[in-house]
């Protein structure tokens, strides 16, 4: 029996993994928690806001499965890492933030890592048991969310409503504005690198629109290994809770006569600049990737608000990432000054918007 603690429970990822962990029998759900909705009677332990290591602390989960939204789920990955505790990470804010502390922390811990975004449990599985001196580079497939192939003039007076019309995935609206932005893909890109121990020039991205291939790896030998699937984030949350055992989902098998279209083609730095500037932030290092996923927190929340346009987003970010000073956090406390100096940065930009 495999205990799981489930954060983030009420969002999109902890509703499919509530359905993962009653379909199999050998998951039983300890510990439960949400950042405002009620839960109660979900698991013998719940939590509404609050402290979340106080709840992981009485559960004394096997497995973690931080589904909690943005910086909020810092803490919680922290606790796993450095407590050795298997973590099923979706919140991959807390990695690209954390950064070279989380890795330490993983290092110390020695924990399970197991990433739950659909592209990185693609990796995962494509680099298991592999030498890294193997590896020549990865590559990230984007589907370019609802406004692929626009101008920036045709971005002009989008709306929320607009932005949250994702074609291929089913998410919440944070990540699936972030997916309008390419911003989620730049929030990747600096997670790969950590998760995978990667140069971000040997991390690339390609707007796939099916989303069919979820990422895949090029080898030193000329060879290339993809992970396909229909997109369904049952596929990496299943992965990831019954891992090592790959657990039945009740999922179609892809139908490769049914004549799919595997397309792919670069980004568009230019229309959708916060993925460029998301790999300039991993590549300064220290707090720089901290404070491009603050203000980037910030002005999305401001867009859904109706205070702030959709291209406004990017300006506000580029604006916090360079008043930022980018210096290395010697632990979790001077990250957190980083996150809120980058928001009050984003929160002033705001008010000049």
């Amino acid at each position: 029996m495999k205990r799981i603690a489930l954060l983030g429970a009420t969002g999109s990822i902890g509703r499919q993994a509530l359905e993962i962990v009653e379909a199999h029998p050998e998951l039983e759900l300890v510990a439960a928690a949400s950042g405002s909705q009620p839960i109660d009677g979900l698991a013998p332990l719940t939590q509404v806001g609050g402290d979340l290591t106080d709840l992981l602390e009485r559960a004394e989960p096997d497995l973690v499965l931080n589904a909690v939204m943005g910086f909020a789920g810092l803490r919680a990955t922290f606790w796993c890492l450095e407590r050795g505790v298997d973590l099923a990470l979706a919140n991959k804010e807390s990695l690209v933030a954390g950064g070279d502390l989380a890795t330490a922390a993983h290092a110390r811990g020695g924990g399970l890592l197991l990433p739950v975004d659909s592209e990185h449990s693609a990796l995962h599985q494509c680099l298991e048991g592999r030498g890294p001196e193997t590896v020549d580079s990865v590559v990230l497939t984007a589907s370019g969310g609802p406004f692929r192939g626009r101008t920036r003039e045709e971005l002009t007076d989008v709306t929320p409503e607009e932005a949250l019309a994702h074609p291929t995935w089913n998410m919440g609206p944070k990540i699936t504005v972030d997916s309008a932005t390419l911003a989620n893909k730049g929030l990747e890109l600096i997670e790969a690198h950590f998760l995978f121990d990667l140069p971000y020039d040997r991390i690339e991205v390609a707007i796939h629109p099916t989303s069919i291939v979820h990422s895949l790896v090029r080898f030193r030998d000329g060879a290339a290994l993809a992970h396909l699937g229909y997109p369904d984030m049952r596929v990496p949350i299943s992965y990831a809770l019954t891992y090592p055992e790959r657990g039945a989902t009740p999922l179609p098998q892809l139908d490769l006569a049914s004549g799919l279209t595997l397309e792919f083609s670069a980004p568009d730095l230019e229309t959708f600049p916060l993925l460029a500037l998301a790999r300039e932030a991993g590549k300064r290092g220290g707090t720089s990737p901290c404070a491009y996923n603050a203000a980037n927190e910030v002005a999305v929340a401001a867009f859904l608000d109706g205070r702030l346009p959709f291209l406004g987003i990017a300006e506000v970010v580029e604006e916090a990432l360079a008043a930022a000073d980018g210096a290395p956090a010697r632990d979790l406390e001077e990250l957190e000054q980083a996150d809120a100096a980058a928001r009050l940065v984003a929160e002033q930009e705001l008010q000049l918007a």
